[in-house]
């Protein structure tokens, strides 16, 4: 049910991105094809921004998006359609739209795709968080299916995770562990840039320390708040 209402959320997007291109004089199927130029990069965008770390990458990425997107475009019209009347199929001659080229409305369109479709997977996860969903990875080449419960922290170290199971198991991964905390959702919290935990088997031992199945992990300054809010302010230690 998740993956099907995600899939509508990109159509719906596609329907709603035809409408506006249709406004700016583009057939149907001209405004359906530029439509799923969008989709991809706003994905992209959406997977690669949490992974860049400093202010100027983020600036970088943003900026080959919009590049990226300005190409297409451009090739749409230049290229494909071009192609497609010379094999015989009708296509109205048309120049691209000064508004398709304009960086400011596209970082609008991308901005807005992005954080609805981290919003709906957010909504979702609150909506089926009693759902107990596996998750697959790639460890030493190896595909592995956890259930989310199973997972105890994730663990970051700079080029690589460790996802350790609840049962003491580990297993390395190349995914960041921002990807990891959107793809684990509500049920897991961030207390270090280095661990996310499972709340479920978690508590605080310490105003610095939170106990995870045994396993004593540091909690930074920056994730305090959010620690105490979730696991409370015992102060006590673990025995």
């Amino acid at each position: 049910m998740r993956t099907l209402l995600r899939i509508a959320y990109w159509l719906a997007a596609l329907a709603l991105l035809a409408a506006i291109l249709g406004s700016l004089d583009y057939t149907l199927d001209q405004a359906l094809l530029i439509g799923m130029v969008f989709s991809p990069c706003a994905i992209l965008l959406e997977i690669l921004m949490p992974k860049a770390r400093k202010p100027m990458d983020k600036v970088y990425l943003a900026l080959a998006v919009l590049a990226s997107v300005i190409l297409l475009i451009v090739v749409l019209h230049q290229s494909v359609w071009t192609t497609i009347t010379e094999f015989g199929f009708h296509q109205p001659e048309k120049e691209v739209s000064p508004m398709l080229i304009n960086p400011v409305f596209l970082a609008l369109i991308l901005t807005t795709l992005s954080y609805g479709d981290y919003f709906w997977a957010k909504w979702l996860d609150k909506r089926f968080k009693d759902e107990d969903r596996s998750v697959t990875f790639f460890s030493d080449r190896k595909s592995v299916t956890l259930r989310r419960s199973e997972i105890a922290y994730v663990e970051s170290n700079d080029t690589e995770v460790r996802i350790v199971t609840a049962s003491g198991e580990s297993y390395r991964n190349k995914t960041g562990i921002s990807q990891w905390e959107n793809l684990l959702g509500s049920d897991f919290l961030r207390i270090h840039r280095s661990y996310l935990i499972n709340l479920s088997v978690s508590t605080l031992a310490s105003p610095d320390t939170v106990n995870v199945g045994g396993v004593l992990l540091p909690v930074s300054r920056k994730y305090k708040d959010a620690v105490r809010r979730y696991l409370g302010d015992s102060g006590s230690s673990p025995e």
